[in-house]
Formats: C-alpha cells, sequence, structure tokens
C-alpha cells in the first residue's frame, strides 16, 4: 500500500526566524476538496483546515533556526527543515511529494518535486496550510516580545513599516543576519 507524505515549507522570504516545513500524510477519509496552497486561503480558513487536518491526518514540521539559515544559506535551511519534518513522521511514508524543484537530502524514500505542489497534490496544500499556521503563530509570539516592528501585520517580510522600525530599532536577535538590509 502506498503511504505518500506531502512536504512544504514557509517563511523562505521573511526577513526574521526560522523556516518551518511540514509533512503531512492525509487520512483517507479527508475531504481534499478545501485543501489548496496556503498562500489562497484567508487566515480563519487556514486555521480551520489546519486543525481539521491535524485531526485527520499523521503530520510533523520541522524548522531551521535564523542561525542555521545564516550559516547555510536559505535554500539548504529549507531542505534542513524539510528533513527534519519527515524524519519526526509517526508512521514512514512509501513516496514523499515535495513543493518545489528540490529535494532533500535522505536514503531510502522515493521522492519526487513537483513545482506548484502545493497548488496541485492534496497532501503538499496540507503541509503548506500546516506549516504556514504554525510559523505565523510562532511569529505572532515574537511580535509580543518584540514590538516596534509590526511582525503581528508583516510576519517578518519586508515591508516598508518593517524595513522602517529596522532603521529606526536595528536589527533584532530574530533577524536573519544574511538578509539584506541586516547584511549591510
Amino acid at each position: 500500500m502506498k503511504i505518500i507524505a506531502g512536504v512544504d515549507e514557509v517563511g523562505r522570504g521573511s526577513l526574521i526566524g526560522p523556516v518551518y516545513a511540514a509533512a503531512v500524510i492525509l487520512n483517507k477519509t479527508i475531504n481534499i476538496k478545501s485543501l489548496k496552497d496556503s498562500k489562497k486561503l484567508n487566515k480563519e480558513k487556514r486555521e480551520f483546515l489546519a486543525n481539521y487536518i491535524k485531526k485527520n491526518s499523521i503530520w510533523a514540521i520541522g524548522k531551521a533556526s535564523n542561525k542555521e539559515i545564516d550559516k547555510i544559506n536559505i535554500l539548504q535551511a529549507s531542505l534542513l527543515a524539510m528533513k527534519r519534518a519527515i524524519n519526526k513522521l509517526k508512521k514512514k511514508p512509501s513516496h514523499i511529494l515535495v513543493d518545489g524543484n528540490k529535494l532533500p537530502d535522505l536514503k531510502n524514500f522515493k521522492m519526487k518535486a513537483i513545482i506548484k505542489g502545493d497548488q496541485k497534490i492534496p497532501s503538499i496544500s496540507a503541509a503548506s496550510i500546516i506549516a504556514k499556521v504554525s510559523r505565523d503563530n510562532f511569529i505572532i509570539s515574537l511580535a509580543k516580545k518584540n514590538s516596534g516592528y509590526y511582525w503581528h501585520q508583516n510576519f517578518g517580510y519586508g515591508t516598508k513599516k518593517h524595513l522602517g522600525a529596522i532603521r529606526k530599532l536595528g536589527f533584532s536577535r530574530h533577524h536573519r543576519k544574511s538578509f539584506a538590509p541586516m547584511k549591510k
């Protein structure tokens, strides 16, 4: 029997915090019609679906910290987060479908990279949703302890308000030092 896990990451373009990845093995009874790329869903729908997926699937989260991102680069950190998520799954998948065009370095797994997989493959869409909700919740908790950067609104992305706050306050320990404008 084929056990398929979908894998996706979020937070690659953010200026702060870890990159998150999720791996999801959907239960056969799950309603896949409502699953979409997390970027195409509003916050309420994402949160509802994340809870639904978690209750009706096998799932795991992997992360790579901002320090790891600065050390090995964002692509390698994204692949590392994916690898960590896959390795945390309570059931070993027979096939892994990964959003994008690169695969994490894992032996003994049949893997396939699928460009725009989060828009085509329900298990990858589910991974996208779980990873996004998990990372957003983490960033919101960081925002409460680091006011002035507007992270609760921009989630660490380089918006005008966030860049203005960096100029005014400097960068925090959560910022990725290898990313512009911190690099300067």
